[in-house]
């Protein structure tokens, strides 16, 4: 006779992988219904579903920045919106300040109803599922929406608050054209956007008609039941993995000078931990901001990576962490603050800060390597892989996305016949990962020639400073981004750059190296 009142040990495994599968069939139907390059080839989106307070349950294995900071939007919707959902309702939300990363990622988020619920209107939602995808382009300053030098979100694109996209089944395309153009930079491909959202709708729906089967098989108070019991049974296995750590601190400046700082606190009697980042450079005049779901988001990969036992990134785990992020800093800016970067770059070097305090990893390459260009018919978008960290007892990995992102790049064969450029080289960079005893993973060498003219934008980070070495190892090497002119001539560029390529001109991309770990003998 199984309860809902204690878990069978059974029963949990099964739950658990039951809730993941869902994530994982949603982000099946996102990816093949999907028309942009960024979502169908890159994968850079994100799928999970939550309980009916808007606490994650379960992820597939998509975009740990996304998967982290989804709650935050869900439970923002609800805040905001609870009393008027109904069923085959879908929403839209980037806003960065209400659980948003940075504007390209887009939320859509569905209320799940039972089938009959259209009979019962005071019905509450009783999960929800969502799925965020990077959009190719969605307004601002600069094709592709990562402008290196914004310094407001307006800037930065189009933002949508908890936007009504579906309205009891009915697709509201003439308002979400409407809101796509009237701003300020216009998106520059409504029609791609507006493609991809409904490829996010897809992927809901089917995330919809999975729980309901789940219902009508178990029935609902056991459903319910179990994913209060996978996100308690993910707070153990932090609170286990907690036990073993000890306190540390760490300061980690980036490329423009900035400074994050934190102080992990262990705490035995009840193994959980303070994550406080008092000491933290103030707000931005540039888009390095991290809004504060990112900067959660970023705390809550770190203790997941240091659990052996599989389970779901879900809300359980932030249960034993109290995480400390004083308001108006750049890790928890207020607006207008610019934070293109600060979801793609300022996450990266909070998790290596992280990985440095705790002593277990050398610092990665600790960047995403934005790379966009485009004009008005294209707009393209892609991060670079380089090398990670080193660890107590392993090498770091050659030529690997790490951390805070968890896409592909895209297929030379796809980005060649959708995009006038040519894939020149593709390389990795010898010895420029950090000696040690453990020795960080190479970074690569990405060689683009432009057929047109187009302008291109880097967001990139350790250009300047070295990805760390951890008990002696040796940092990583630097990053670098240059161009080669058609007539031979060589510009070098800084971290984050804007420049105007003409046809025949080369842009060329160096990623950084891992750090070692030990001491190299």
């Amino acid at each position: 006779m199984y309860t809902t009142t204690q878990p069978d040990p059974v029963r949990l495994e099964i739950f658990k992988n039951l809730y993941q599968f869902i994530a994982e069939q949603m982000g099946i139907v996102l990816q093949n219904t999907a028309t942009s390059v960024n979502i169908k080839e890159r994968l850079d989106f994100s799928c999970a579903i939550f309980d009916s307070s808007g606490l994650l349950v379960a992820n597939a294995p998509h975009i740990p920045v996304h998967l982290g900071s989804m709650s935050e939007s869900v439970r923002s919707l609800i805040n905001d919106k609870g009393h008027t959902f109904k069923p085959r309702n879908v929403y839209l939300s980037n806003n960065p300040y209400n659980g948003g990363t940075h504007l390209p990622d887009v939320t859509a988020i569905t209320p799940v109803f039972l089938e009959n619920s259209e009979n019962n209107p005071c019905q509450i939602p009783l999960f929800f599922v969502a799925s965020r995808g990077h959009q190719a382009d969605i307004g601002g300053i600069t094709p592709g929406s990562m402008p290196p030098h914004s310094t407001t979100v307006e800037e930065e694109g189009i933002i949508f608050d908890n936007f009504l996209l579906v309205e009891e089944g009915n697709f509201r395309e003439t308002a979400v054209k409407q809101h796509l153009s009237n701003h300020t930079y216009p998106a520059r491909n409504p029609e791609q956007n507006i493609a991809d959202f409904k490829a996010q709708i897809a992927a809901n729906e089917k995330g919809v008609q999975e729980l309901r089967k789940m219902v009508s098989q178990y029935k609902l108070d056991t459903v319910q039941a179990y994913m209060s019991f996978v996100q308690a049974n993910a707070e153990e296995s932090v609170r286990r993995a907690i036990a073993v750590l000890k306190d540390g601190s760490f300061t980690y400046k980036m490329d423009n000078g900035a400074q994050i700082q934190v102080k992990v606190t262990i705490h035995p009697e009840n193994r959980s931990a303070t994550i406080d980042f008092t000491g933290t450079y103030p707000q931005l005049n540039s888009n390095f901001n991290a809004p504060k779901a990112v900067t959660q988001a970023a705390v809550l990969y770190v203790f997941r990576t240091l659990v052996d036992d599989n389970i779901p990134l879900n809300a359980g785990c932030l249960n034993p962490l109290e995480i400390i992020i004083p308001v108006g800093c750049m890790l928890n800016p207020t607006y207008p603050a610019a934070v293109v970067a600060g979801n793609v770059e300022t996450s990266q070097t909070i998790v290596d800060t992280l990985y440095g305090a705790l002593g277990v990893i050398a610092a990665s390459q600790g960047t995403m390597n934005n790379f966009t260009f485009g004009n008005e018919q294209y707009q393209y978008y892609e991060t670079i892989c380089g090398g990670s960290g080193a660890g107590i007892d392993f090498d770091g990995t050659d030529g690997v996305h790490s951390h805070m992102t968890n896409s592909r790049l895209t297929d030379p064969e796809v980005l060649e016949t959708r995009y006038p450029v040519l894939l020149e080289s593709f390389s990795l960079r010898l010895d420029s990962g950090g000696k040690g005893k453990y020795s960080g993973g190479n970074g690569v060498i990405r060689r683009i020639r432009f057929l047109e003219p187009m302008t291109a934008n880097i967001l990139s980070s350790h250009r300047v400073v070295p990805p760390f070495g951890l008990n002696d190892g040796e940092a990583g090497k630097v990053g670098r981004n240059w161009l080669q002119r058609q007539d031979g001539i060589e510009e070098n560029l800084d971290s984050t750059a804007t420049v105007e390529m003409k046809t025949g001109d080369v842009f060329v991309i160096e990623t950084p190296g891992g750090g070692g770990f030990g001491k190299f003998s």
